[in-house]
């Protein structure tokens, strides 16, 4: 963990209330994808976590949802403006232990911290396929990203883009060797009682942002653990 003072490149809204911004500044503290930054809101008592979609020597990418004060107020900060955050936190997705065919599967605001995994294991030369759910299609974003370095399969409810129905509609686990997902609670749950081997990335409330408060303590087969330490990756095994 490390606090970093970071300056805002971009800041845009890629669909509705859904917003990309590009931050410079120090990365030395990631080191694997799936973590996330702690980010201060003046006139905020606590900082709010938002996962890393992407990163490099320059800088980092998030990309998080409008849903609450606090993000209301990050969606109105500019371009040249500064942002104070907690940066590297979480324990990330373990990509080494995966082969065959991965899926990586995300539900809404779940998919960018799939990101950056996707290229990490491309340029490993595994096979990925990503499949991603939507509400609708008016919601839909970053599938052209996806689309550069993987297979991209498509689920919204209302079946206007893709498979209709949920992410569950199109994952079929015959198909695939291990899956890593990020996405709703109710959407994580329905992939665990497949069966399937794989990682999922939970989201929660937070206190602190590091495990000192216990606030994001969730049930495992090995115990609680702490989403924002312990987490957010979990196996599909210690969630059953």
């Amino acid at each position: 963990m490390k606090e970093v003072i970071y300056e805002i490149i971009e800041n845009a809204e890629i669909a509705p209330a859904v917003f990309e911004m590009r931050l410079r500044g120090d990365v030395s503290a990631f080191f694997k994808a799936g973590q996330f930054i702690d980010i201060r809101i003046p006139g905020k008592y606590l900082r709010r976590p938002i996962s890393v979609c992407d990163y490099d020597d320059d800088g980092l990418t998030i990309v998080y949802k409008v849903v609450g004060e606090g993000t209301r107020a990050l969606s109105e900060m500019k371009a040249g403006g500064k942002i104070n955050a907690l940066a590297g936190l979480g324990n990330g997705f373990d990509e080494n232990v995966a082969a065959g065919n991965i899926a990586l599967i995300g539900g809404g605001i779940g998919l960018p911290p799939l990101y950056n995994l996707a290229k990490r294991l491309k340029a490993n030369g595994k096979r990925v396929t990503v499949i991603a759910g939507f509400n609708t299609a008016r919601e839909a974003y970053y599938l052209d990203k996806f689309g550069v370095i993987a297979d991209v399969k498509v689920a919204t409810a209302d079946g206007t883009l893709g498979t209709k129905g949920f992410v569950t509609a199109v994952f079929d686990r015959r198909e695939y060797d291990y899956f890593y997902a990020c996405g709703p609670e109710p959407m994580l749950a329905a992939l665990v009682a497949t069966g399937a081997d794989g990682q999922l990335s939970y989201e929660a409330r937070m206190g602190c942002g590091f495990g000192a408060c216990m606030g994001c303590s969730c049930k495992t087969r090995l115990g609680a653990k702490r989403i924002c330490k312990d987490g957010p990756v979990m196996t599909a095994e210690e969630m059953r």
